[in-house]
């Protein structure tokens, strides 16, 4: 297999083989799953019924777990899963159970860990041979069903499989013990020797700084994931050390992604990754989390520098989300696959031909000459592969550069550009569109609620926190169970399957981000809720920090992670999270919690800091100075408005308001923040009281004072190299 090309992204839901009759996946709520229905192959979904007939046949398991956007998992459906052949062999030697990683990211971590330990490696589609009893004695990726390259086929591997089971199953058995008790000694953190100082925070700098490209943007070789916590890290360690490179990597990065071909310049949105070093040919799939984060990013980027091009970039990105991920109720979708017509990236794909066929021979041309697009194209199904006449879209240049070659201002090049790509997206919207993985999941909403209320702030937008806010409620109202505990899925109507560590924590997240912007304290005590039903079901009472799964979950191991993948670590978001709430709730316990967390983590962070750069940010927020800002006057009035606007237009990650309505005598705030209970104005205006670690300055109704107190600073941006 192509490791970079080992994620591509898959159709949800294949069509029906109205010849085989379907398999119990029939009746879940998974595109993925549902894809796999009428597969010979007779899959079980995760759940006790499986495994008690692996118990009563003395079978081993077959674990297969993938997602609707890889393609990998694809290509292993329709070679061998519903290849008759393999699916006799599979449903004579095992107990086959197929799961969606993104409905169950708790059964995913725990054998994607068992892969690591027992090859060094982990991927999509992922393969488990275990025991009944859920212990893992093997594990792969892609398996082909023929031997090939050096690959061993599953028509040749589950024969020697079972044989191996028949005569060594208690080695086996033995063996998937010492997984599962190494992954259980992962989970201890023990406690570390010393806290956290700001020499890690200085570690992760210089290590991201020796590893960034100084050409493309980003870190490393290829392949190149946007990871845009990491460049959120370095905005705020920029802002706190007022080292100028930390701003330039996070905009020569921002600046090459909006400019490559992973970003969508026609529909807008960011596809899923880069195959290459200059973000050029990307993996076509559009995951919201990516969406979501980047959102983030660029915005928080547009404060720190005040460049228009990350304002724009992150307007654009959620005008796809508005537009293509938003279910009319108000929750987010999923992801959009890469694959259309059963080749990937068709839909994103453009010959030169019709693109003048569109624009017409002039603009065609031009638009031509500006994207990139050639009559051999610039698009290679392999790399290294022959040119396939079709182009992806990418600025090698700004366009101010070329404006100057076309004898024309940048602003008229620029309504140019938008004309023709607002042509080119009618006419790519007759295409047949990638499938779209409609599920609504708790964590990856949330990420995006977290967005919108960011970008509400920054742009002043009251259209982005109005999403924000319905898709809050849809959440709330939808996802939370009888008890009030959260649940993680929702699709068709039906919500199910325990809530993880991620929905708690981005949930917190959120509702704090979205108070930030609406001042509605309804959503902090939401947020105060959740953190009990967090703490109570998921903390580690003993070693500080929370599983990934609750106490009462049907999990062989429960972990803790703290390292970032494609999104942020659950348990860096809680300790923010908590710490932030306590700050704003007056809540010692909660910030008790986080600061015990700080230590918890200390020496797992300080081994790889730049694999924990969510942690080093919260840590950043935590290590101060912070500052939590009271305002109070009246709640529509000119200098109340304009007190807050000019808090939200500095860069100031490390400030949180608060609002105290002066024309309710006692309103909801002073329950939730009771040390709002005194805060009154001054002459009438519109009063700020700037306040850190619990005491407060002297209030002020001077803003120009306000910003001095809080420590804000001016931009100024540099030239990007």
């Amino acid at each position: 297999m192509n490791p970079a090309r080992g994620h591509d992204p898959e159709t949800p839901e294949a069509p029906v083989r109205e010849e085989t009759p379907p398999n119990r996946l029939i009746h879940e709520k998974s595109p993925y799953l549902l894809q796999h229905a009428h597969n010979p192959v007779d899959w079980y979904p995760w759940g006790e019924e499986a495994f008690s007939r692996a118990r009563e046949e003395g079978r081993p398991i077959f674990l297969s777990i993938g997602y609707s956007a890889c393609h990998w998992c694809h290509v292993m459906e329709e070679e061998s899963f519903a290849d008759p052949q393999v699916a006799k062999l599979l449903n004579d030697v095992f107990v086959c159970i197929k799961v969606d990683r993104e409905e169950r990211p708790d059964i995913d971590q725990i054998y994607m860990a068992a892969a690591h330990v027992l090859t060094g490696a982990g991927g999509w589609p992922l393969t488990i041979f275990m025991t009944p009893d859920k212990k893992p004695f093997f594990a792969a990726s892609y398996i082909p069903k023929e031997s090939r390259y050096g690959m061993t086929g599953l028509l040749d591997l589950i024969p020697r499989i079972s044989k191996v089971w028949q005569s060594q199953r208690r080695d086996l058995d033995a063996a998937g013990d010492q997984v599962l008790n190494a992954l259980r000694n992962a989970a201890q953190t023990p406690a570390a020797e010393s806290d956290l100082t700001e020499a890690t925070l200085d570690e992760a700098y210089e290590t991201f700084f020796r590893a960034f490209d100084g050409e493309n943007g980003g870190f490393g070789d290829a392949p190149k994931f946007p990871t845009p916590h990491n460049l959120v890290f370095l905005l705020r360690y920029g802002y706190r050390t007022g080292k100028p490179p930390a701003y330039r990597m996070v905009e020569k990065t921002l600046h090459s992604m909006r400019r490559g071909g992973i970003f969508d310049h026609i529909g807008y949105g960011f596809h899923r990754y880069s195959t290459d070093a200059e973000w050029f040919v990307p993996h076509f799939e559009k995951m919201l989390y990516d969406q979501a984060l980047l959102v983030m990013a660029y915005s928080e980027a547009y404060l720190a520098t005040g460049r228009e091009e990350f304002a724009r970039t992150a307007r654009e990105t959620i005008a796809y989300v508005l537009r293509e991920m938003t279910d009319p109720a108000g929750g987010f979708y999923s992801a959009e696959d890469a694959d259309s017509e059963g080749e990937e990236g068709k839909f994103y794909l453009w010959t030169k031909d019709e693109i003048l066929k569109v624009l017409g021979e002039g603009d065609g041309e031009r638009f031509s000459r500006i994207f990139g697009v050639t009559e051999p194209g610039n698009y290679r199904e392999q790399p290294g592969g022959m040119k396939t006449g079709k182009n992806i879209l990418r600025l090698r240049r700004p366009l101010v550069s070329w404006a100057h070659e076309f004898s024309t201002t940048e602003e008229d090049l620029a309504w140019f550009v938008e004309g023709a790509r607002q042509r080119l997206f009618a006419a790519r919207e007759r295409r047949v569109r990638p499938a779209k993985d409609d599920k609504i999941l708790t964590d990856w909403n949330a990420l995006m609620i977290a967005a919108l209320a960011k970008a509400a702030r920054a742009f002043d937008d009251p259209g982005y926190l109005a999403a924000a806010e319905k898709a809050t409620a849809f959440v709330l109202k939808n996802l939370r169970g009888p008890d009030g505990r959260l649940l993680h899925r929702y699709r068709n109507g039906e919500a199910g399957l325990a809530a993880t560590l991620d929905d708690y924590a981005f949930m917190l997240w959120a509702l704090i981000e979205v108070y930030q912007a609406s001042f509605s304290p309804g959503h902090l005590a939401t947020a105060t809720e959740l953190s009990r039903d967090l703490i109570a079901h998921y903390q580690d009472h003993e070693r500080g920090g929370f599983y990934f799964t609750p106490d009462d979950a049907d999990a062989p191991v429960r972990q803790k992670p703290i390292y970032d993948g494609a999104i942020p670590s659950g348990n860096s978001v809680a300790m923010q999270s908590l710490f932030a709430l306590g700050r704003v709730t007056a809540n010692l316990e909660f910030e008790e919690i986080a600061d015990r967390m700080k230590f918890t983590f200390a020496d797992t962070v300080r081994k790889a800091p730049t694999a924990h750069a969510q942690f080093l940010a919260g840590f950043e927020f935590m290590l101060g100075p912070n500052f939590e800002v009271i305002v109070t006057g009246p709640t529509d009035g000119e200098d109340t408005t304009a007190m807050v606007r000019a808090i939200r237009s500095h860069y100031n990650p490390d400030v949180l308001v608060i609002f105290r309505p002066s024309e309710e005598e006692s309103p909801e705030i002073t329950e939730i923040s009771r040390f709002t209970r005194d805060i009154v104005m001054i002459e009438e205006k519109a009063t700020a009281y700037v306040c850190t670690n619990y005491a407060c300055d002297i209030p002020t109704t001077d803003i120009d004072e306000m910003l001095r107190l809080m420590g804000s600073r001016e931009r100024s941006p540099e030239p990007i190299v």
